[in-house]
Order: structure tokens, then C-alpha cells, then sequence
């Protein structure tokens, strides 16, 4: 059973979702929260494997609440709620620790299948527009409580092999591991192996931050990115 938390300071977006989570077996709402604070008081408390996190809320907003979350270095991971007017909050929220992010119009069934995504390990980077807004972002003006610049994440890169670093590039554009098997005649398996490698070298928590990595360093452009 995925355990979900639930934080937006609109009562109405939040009985939404648990209308939809209701009708499903293996997802819960286990706790519900109108702020920042409540949200990270009830993820130490209740430990759920995801929560839903607004981005605009009273006093702590999502942002700083998503960092306190993930500083904890529990399982749970947080995806963040936006609208396409808070691109940038967006771009913060990832490097606040947020493992995706969901827009508020989506179909509430789309919006369960990414909670299962996320659950299940996985990072939510695959939607074309995702790439574009850490893109832009990244190679335009980002946010100033951002990461440091290009020569920081280049020492990083310092340690990856030529072919991992052929794949990061790959992962940035957002190409999925069959996707890179394909582009670079590897076998799944192998592209998985290189994956773990990668996460593991720099110290990256999934898919998500290997993108923003990739980026940062100027393999991808923003046109790569789709």
C-alpha cells in the first residue's frame, strides 16, 4: 500500500485527490496538511512514501518544506503541485530535494499514476515539459539559492568515465534507459549498470538530479531537451 500525504492550503484540490486515491486499492491518504509546517510535522510523524506538496502555501511554503522532508534522508519523497506561472519555483523545488512535480491541471488520474511513479522509486522527468522548464532554468537565469556554478558541477563530472558521461547527456535530454540502449546499441541491463554507477558517483538521489547535473554542466541545451 502507497501511504500519501497531502499538502495544499486549498481544502478543495485536496478533497480532489483524495476522492480519486479513495477509489484505488493500493493507494491511501494517510494525513492531510494546509501549510508547510504541518506538512513536514506530519511526514516525520506519519512517514508516508510520498507527499504531494503545493508549492504556495502560508508561512513555510513548499519549497522550504520539501527541503526539511528530504534533509531527513527518509523514504519518503515529495513531488510538488505548481502551476506553469511558477516555473521557477519549480526549478527550486527539484533542488530542494523534490523528486518531480505535478501540474495542478492534470487529470487526477494522471496525477495518481505519477504518485505511483514516484513510489515506486522512480523520478518524474519524462514529460517533455518538465525538461524545458529545468532547461531553461538552468542555462537562463536560475533561482539564486541555486547549486554553484558550472566549474563546481564540472569537478563533479570529473569522476565519470567518457561513456557515463555519453549517457548522462542522454538522461538530460530525457531519453528513457530503453531509449539510451537503443541510441548507444547497449543492452538495457548494461544502460541500468551505468545508471547505478552514475547515481552512485555523483551522489545524485534518482533521474531527476542527474538531469539538472547534465544541464548544469552543459551537456544538454535547452533545444536538446524538446
Amino acid at each position: 500500500m502507497i501511504r500519501v500525504v497531502l499538502a495544499d492550503d486549498q481544502p478543495l484540490v485536496r478533497a480532489a485527490l483524495e476522492m480519486v486515491i479513495a477509489e484505488t486499492p493500493d493507494v491511501e491518504v494517510v494525513g492531510e496538511a494546509g501549510t508547510g509546517v504541518e506538512a513536514v510535522r506530519l511526514a516525520a510523524e506519519l512517514r508516508p512514501d510520498v507527499v504531494v506538496m503545493d508549492i504556495r502555501m502560508p508561512g513555510m511554503d513548499g519549497i522550504e518544506a520539501t527541503r526539511l522532508v528530504t534533509a531527513e534522508g527518509g523514504p519518503t519523497r515529495v513531488v510538488v503541485l505548481t502551476t506553469f506561472d511558477e516555473d521557477e519555483h519549480v526549478y527550486a523545488a527539484l533542488h530542494a530535494g523534490a523528486s518531480g512535480f505535478l501540474v495542478k491541471d492534470m487529470a487526477l488520474d494522471d496525477i495518481l499514476g505519477a504518485v505511483r511513479v514516484v513510489a515506486a522509486g522512480d523520478a518524474l522527468i519524462a514529460p517533455g515539459v518538465t525538461r524545458r522548464l529545468i532547461g531553461a532554468f538552468v542555462a537562463g537565469r536560475p533561482p539564486t539559492n541555486a547549486p554553484g556554478p558550472a566549474a563546481a558541477v564540472e569537478r563533479r563530472l570529473a569522476a565519470i568515465t567518457g561513456r557515463e558521461r555519453e549517457i548522462l547527456t542522454l538522461v538530460g535530454r530525457g531519453l528513457s534507459n530503453a531509449e539510451i540502449a537503443a541510441e548507444l546499441v547497449l543492452s538495457v541491463a548494461t544502460v541500468k549498470t551505468y545508471m547505478t554507477r552514475l547515481l552512485a558517483k555523483l551522489d545524485a538521489r534518482d533521474r531527476v538530479q542527474l538531469v539538472i547535473l547534465a544541464y548544469e554542466a552543459g551537456l544538454v541545451s535547452v533545444s536538446a531537451s524538446g
